[in-house]
């Protein structure tokens, strides 16, 4: 069932259509802003709850990160370094098949100015995406392969961080790993990542049903709701290519595969040097989830999470048991280094890069 040109009726100057005339809006749409007050309201209240009286006199614990074991503070950097250099390895390994005339250098300018797109604008991690495609567009690969690149390398690193959901969570709470576990942020968490494997898995089998189902939902839909339902429809066959792309990867030992073991671990390996410079780190379990429970503020409209990933790490490792003044500093001092270390130079790739890029288109019309 199609819905006809004037179910679709635009505003002047606006990208979003709006309802035909009679039309009745959804519940989520009537009640959109209401319902992210209502979210906003109860993360403010259990923040506050929770984690605010546990961190109270902040002001002289902050003045302590002045006071870190700087030996420990470095033994970060470098270990943050080295998780780049992982992303980097995973990123190529990805699309070095994919494309010509990209070398070590320019794979690595692409991610470093992902990287602080990620972490400037407020996007939830789109602004990275962005500039990693116009990037690889820029350099002539076609869209239909940076499409099935993007989602290999997402699914890939991803796939990391939810099998570690799943295997920290679930491990620390039957005792396997040493450490509290509180049910919160060990089972749901867990239960969530396995949900997430399963259903990307799934894609191999149910890929056409599932787009068969939500195209006929754009169907019987209209206005904003149809081109929603027909985004959604593209994702089941991006996720199963993507996916095939990933497993050959894996199928035939690639080593950049391991990129992504390293960029999350050594990543993390930054956060236990925080924990060092400052006091006694937690067990390496304890810091696993912590880190990866907390990253998933990542997913906030924040630059780079800042703010959410503080508040979310904190909480969880008060949560572990963690002592309130160490976690403050060590979380603190670990988003210090991860935000601004590729900051300033991804804001130096991205210029170089349209330099590159711009040679690049050239280079035809000069022959």
């Amino acid at each position: 069932m199609s819905t006809t040109d004037q179910d679709l009726t635009l505003d002047a100057g606006n990208e979003h259509p709006r309802p035909a005339k009679g039309e009745t809006p959804g519940f989520l749409k009537r009640y959109r802003r209401s319902l992210l007050s209502l979210v906003g309201g109860l993360a403010a209240i259990g923040f506050f709850y929770y984690v605010v009286p546990q961190i109270a006199g902040l002001g002289p614990t902050l003045k302590r990160l002045r006071g870190g074991d700087l030996w420990w503070l470095g033994l970060g950097v470098v270990l943050e370094a080295l998780s780049f250099g992982g992303d980097v390895a995973l990123f190529r390994g990805v699309f070095a098949a994919r494309t010509s005339g990209i070398g070590w250098r320019t794979f690595n300018e692409i991610m470093l100015a992902g990287a602080a797109a990620t972490k400037l604008v407020a996007t939830a991690g789109a602004g990275g995406v962005a500039i990693t495609v116009w990037a690889l567009r820029g350099f002539g690969l076609p869209g239909a392969q940076v499409a099935t690149g993007m989602m290999c390398y997402e699914i890939l690193t991803y796939g990391v961080y939810m099998i570690s959901l799943v295997i920290g969570g679930f491990g620390l709470y039957l005792g396997l790993f040493a450490g509290r576990a509180p049910f919160a942020i060990t089972v749901v968490p867990a239960t969530f990542g396995a949900a997430v494997i399963l259903v990307v898995l799934s894609m191999l089998y149910i890929e056409e049903p599932a787009e068969r189902f939500l195209l006929r939902r754009a169907g019987h839909a209209s206005g904003r709701w149809q081109h929603w339902w027909r985004r959604a429809a593209a994702l089941p066959r991006s996720i199963r290519t993507g996916l095939q792309a990933a497993l050959a990867m894996v199928k035939r030992r690639d080593p950049s595969v391991l990129g992504a073991v390293a960029a999350w671990y050594f990543d993390i390996g930054t956060l236990w040097a925080s924990f060092h410079a400052f006091g006694h780190a937690p067990s390496p379990a304890v810091i696993v989830m912590g880190y990866f429970v907390g990253t998933l503020a990542n997913v906030l409209p924040l630059p780079g999470g800042i703010g959410g990933v503080e508040g979310g790490m904190i909480g969880c490792f008060l949560a572990f048991g963690v002592q309130a003044q160490v976690a403050v500093l060590a979380v603190l001092a670990y988003r210090t280094i991860s935000y601004w270390l590729p900051t300033i130079p991804g804001a130096i790739a991205y210029f170089r890069l349209r330099e590159a890029i711009a040679a690049a288109r050239k280079q035809p019309q000069a022959a």
